[in-house]
């Protein structure tokens, strides 16, 4: 990209801001872990909604789309219209996850379950957190800012991260938020502009699809479709989606900061009405640069490089410098949001399950140790990366069809059903876990394999993943139905079988709120009839 003066400018402007706003949360007092992790529980539903989205898009989220826009289109689309799994998590979950005063979702599997479950979640959270939302987005923010600026690949990358996590460190939750607050409008405005620019550049849509072809238009794939057979994407993404936007620490810690219900499930609201934007702003462009290309007006040699060559064709000077905040926002809200899971993760499950008598201030000090270990750890990793990341990311899109089965099916229906008990429970995520990675494992070593685990390695990811999660429902229901019933007073408030108390509860949701669900649910559909 070639970056004016102008340009220069307004990243500096954005990155003045951002600090301006860390600098005034970080001199609020955090003398309690509620200040410091949850940010003492009284974040507005509009700081959760745009942190929830700008936690969600990462850099790697945003190259990544706008390259299969480029080579397969809208089919991934369908991970991307999960507005109505964000519908779930402020109108299912919310409820039972504030009610139970939790910091953290394995300490709610304790609170349903038992210590052992919470454990193993945390345990598995970490592991993956460290080995993969770290890594890879610390990998893809080097990779992408040499692109971008022409910056040496380590001075990038640790350059954010040490940004990143000065931040993190000294505010908290609530620097998190209110700074992601900010990313998730640079965010959107910057891959508007691209949008915009580019359609305006090609023509127009009815020219892109000329350009492009009516099948990239397509989100359902044949069922022979090696890759994405549409009875696939019906199945698991939305497994997926379960895990990913109601069960994980990542993403769920920022309604547990909410005040009340309803301020959470409006920020729930808000933000399923932010990500249904993801779509157009980040896989149209893949596609424009795609139908460009095949018009002979810009060349295109990768289709991971859609997105830094289209802005250098499209766009004007200064606006390129705001596409490069919009993608500095993407890269340091994801990896702030990690670095803070991670640090109340080691903080809340760990070292207070150790030392039970901690006080609040000695909880936040190691919070603050444990962000700082987590990004030692994060940029320790990146040389490995650097020799695996070609196969490794590839892997990566298939991770969490085999890690979501087991968590989602404990957490749904734990709450469906107050039958199901600690003993199934803690069966089922161990066998899911070692399914999932076996399958994994199959797939990395599927050149030198035959017969039944050669078949097995085959195995679409997506048919793989759904009968997973049947697997993992028929285990932990045949487990907890052959074992003792569960205790009903320690599931009071847990299950929807078991209210917080025996007086109706006063309504916290208004018509207003219902209104939203059902139009976002009927633009969801809308986008999957239009795009068919």
């Amino acid at each position: 990209m070639r970056f004016a003066a102008l340009d220069w400018v307004v990243v500096g402007a954005y990155f003045a801001v951002l600090l301006g706003i860390a600098a005034w949360v970080a001199r609020r007092r955090q003398q309690t872990a509620a200040d410091y992790f949850l940010a003492g529980r009284h974040v507005g539903w509009f700081a959760i909604g745009a942190s929830l989205f700008a936690s969600n898009i990462g850099s790697e989220h945003v190259v990544g789309l706008a390259g299969s826009g480029a080579s397969t289109g809208m089919v991934l689309g369908h991970y991307e219209l999960h507005s109505w799994i964000i519908l779930l998590l402020g109108w299912v979950f919310v409820p039972f996850y504030l009610r139970s005063g939790v910091f953290t979702m394995p300490e709610f599997l304790e609170r349903r379950y038992d210590g052992r479950s919470r454990w193993f979640l945390s345990v598995v959270m970490l592991v993956g957190y460290v080995l993969t939302k770290v890594s890879v987005t610390v990998y893809a923010g080097g990779v992408m800012l040499q692109g971008l600026m022409g910056l040496d690949f380590w001075t990038g990358a640790a350059a954010v991260v040490v940004l990143t996590g000065v931040y993190t460190v000294l505010g908290g939750l609530r620097a998190v938020v209110y700074t992601e607050a900010l990313q998730a409008f640079v965010l959107v405005g910057g891959s508007a502009a691209v949008t915009v620019f580019g359609l305006v550049e090609i023509g127009g849509w009815g020219e892109l699809r000329l350009a492009v072809g009516d099948d990239l238009f397509d989100m359902w794939k044949p069922l022979d479709d090696p890759e994405f057979p549409w009875l696939g994407m019906v199945l698991t993404p939305p497994i997926v989606g379960l895990w990913y936007w109601c069960t994980d620490q990542y993403i769920v810690q920022r309604v547990l900061a909410a005040e009340d219900e309803a301020t959470a499930r409006r920020g729930a609201i808000w933000g399923a009405w932010l990500k249904l934007s993801a779509v157009f702003l980040f896989i149209v462009p893949g596609m424009i640069a795609l139908g460009l290309a095949n018009r002979g007006r810009l060349d295109l040699a990768e289709a991971d490089q859609a997105l830094p060559v289209l802005v250098n064709a499209v766009l004007p000077v200064g606006l390129r410098g705001l596409v490069a905040a919009g993608l500095l926002a993407a890269l340091m809200s994801s990896l702030a949001a990690v670095f803070n899971s991670c640090s109340t993760l080691f903080t809340m499950d760990v070292y207070r399950k150790v030392r039970p008598a901690a006080s609040g201030a000695e909880l936040v000090r190691v919070g603050r140790w444990g962000t700082l270990a987590v990004v030692g750890l994060g940029i320790a990793w990146i040389p490995v990366m650097q020799v695996l990341a070609t196969g490794l990311y590839t892997y990566l899109q298939n991770v969490q069809a085999y890690i979501a089965p087991p968590i989602a099916a404990v957490f749904l229906l734990g709450l469906l059903w107050n039958r199901v008990n600690a003993t199934g429970a803690i069966c089922t995520l161990v066998a899911g876990f070692v399914l999932g990675m076996g399958k994994l494992l199959l797939e990395l070593r599927a050149d030198s394999l035959s017969g039944f685990l050669g078949w097995l390695a085959g195995v679409n990811f997506l048919y793989f993943g759904f009968a997973l999660f049947v697997a993992c429902v028929l285990l932990l229901a045949a487990v907890s139905l052959a074992t003792e019933r569960p205790d009903p007073a320690r599931l009071r408030g847990l299950t929807f079988r078991a209210p917080a108390e025996d007086a109706p509860r006063e309504r916290t949701w208004t018509t207003g709120d219902l209104v939203q669900s059902a139009a976002i649910v009927l633009l969801v559909a809308a986008v999957l009839v239009y795009f068919s």
